[in-house]
């Protein structure tokens, strides 16, 4: 069913792990009818620091574990401080929480953060888990994005590709007859930023700098792609970490800029080779399109023009977190999060978890 339009606020702690970002929109689940105020909060190093120990230990790790509920409850208090900054004139929240764990082969997808609390400091109904039904169906559980992009984009020319940019990367194909394709296509932000901080301390290749003063180690590129991975036909999702030991293999004797270029080349040439068909123009969103040197590297690869989503008017940073606004209304009016050629769910499903307050 569908219902009024709702005023939402979405909020997204991605797999970059560099904070919540949170958005307000208005939407009845199919059209939008506006976008207002978007923040982040970066996360404190220490809360950065033990959420990126979760991503390590999260397949062993018990729901009951006290360092998993104090991680929680931190991360929860940074989501209450991001939706009070968006402030009043609100209906709705969808909390996406924090991905530790995705193993959609094995029906497994995990996302922390105390929706509960959420609803009661701000008395209002909270949408969350919205991945888990799908994984439960069969599904993927990933991209969520794809349908929001889809609403945002009725109006521009087909066929268009959307490619998001975090800690992981993902492509959102729209066709000319209202065909949605999406998948993850590889590595986004996430090994870079992994490969930055050990060696410098900072959080990112600020601009891309560190990876444009290297040189790109062709071999090791060719032995990254060689993964089995990108073999698989779309719709396909990762963990963040699901190339890890072949990133450690390839690149860990070499000197911070040639890993980081060999690893910025890696995260360029995956999404180019995203099995998708061909657009038309390929807009992206997400911490990527900040990164010079990723941006370089798609418009030499891709023969259409490469723009951050800023030149059709969209909010590049607020983008996941207005979705979760968006889906936190469709969730509630029963309508499909997911599609067959979004996730590979053998139907259309809706998805995600009402808490009331």
């Amino acid at each position: 069913m569908t219902g009024k339009f709702l005023r939402a606020i979405g909020m997204m702690s991605g797999t970059s792990l560099d904070g919540v970002d949170g958005a307000w929109v208005e939407t009845d689940g199919v059209t939008i009818a506006r976008t207002g105020m978007a923040v982040t909060l970066r996360f404190q190093p220490e809360l950065r620091a033990d959420l990126r120990h979760l991503l390590e230990i999260a397949p062993g790790l018990k729901p009951d574990s006290n360092f998993l509920r104090d991680v929680e409850h931190r991360l929860t208090e940074d989501h209450c401080i991001v939706a009070a900054m968006i402030g009043q004139g609100t209906d709705i929240i969808g909390m996406h929480g924090q991905t530790i764990l995705h193993d959609p082969d094995n029906r497994r997808t995990w996302q922390i953060g105390d929706a509960g609390m959420l609803a009661r400091k701000f008395n209002l109904p909270v949408v969350h888990d919205f991945r888990s039904a799908d994984v439960a169906a069969g599904g993927q559980g990933a991209p969520l994005v794809p349908l929001y992009h889809a609403a945002l984009a009725q109006a521009l020319p087909k066929p268009l590709a959307i490619v998001n940019i975090g800690g992981v990367a993902n492509i959102t194909y729209l066709g000319e007859d209202g065909e949605i394709i999406s998948c993850d296509t590889g590595p986004g932000n996430g090994a870079i930023d992994d490969l930055v901080f050990r060696h410098t301390g900072q959080a990112y290749d600020k601009d891309g700098l560190l990876a444009s003063a290297g040189r790109v180690q062709q071999d090791r590129l060719t032995a990254l792609l060689s993964h089995p991975y990108f073999a698989l036909p779309a719709p396909k999702s990762l963990d963040r970490l699901t190339f890890s030991g072949l990133i450690a293999a390839a690149v860990d004797d070499l000197s911070p800029a040639d890993a980081a270029a060999t690893l910025t080349a890696f995260t360029v040439a995956a999404i180019a080779a995203a099995p998708v068909p061909s657009p038309l123009r390929v807009l992206i969103c997400g911490g990527g399109r900040h990164n010079n040197a990723i941006m370089a590297g798609l418009s030499r690869r891709f023969p259409v023009p490469v723009e951050p989503v800023e030149a059709v008017g969209w909010d590049g940073d607020a983008l996941e977190a207005q979705c979760f606004g968006f889906l936190a209304v469709r969730s509630l009016y029963g309508l499909p999060l997911s599609l067959p050629t979004t996730t590979g769910v053998r139907v259309p499903i809706t998805g995600g978890k009402l808490i009331m307050p």
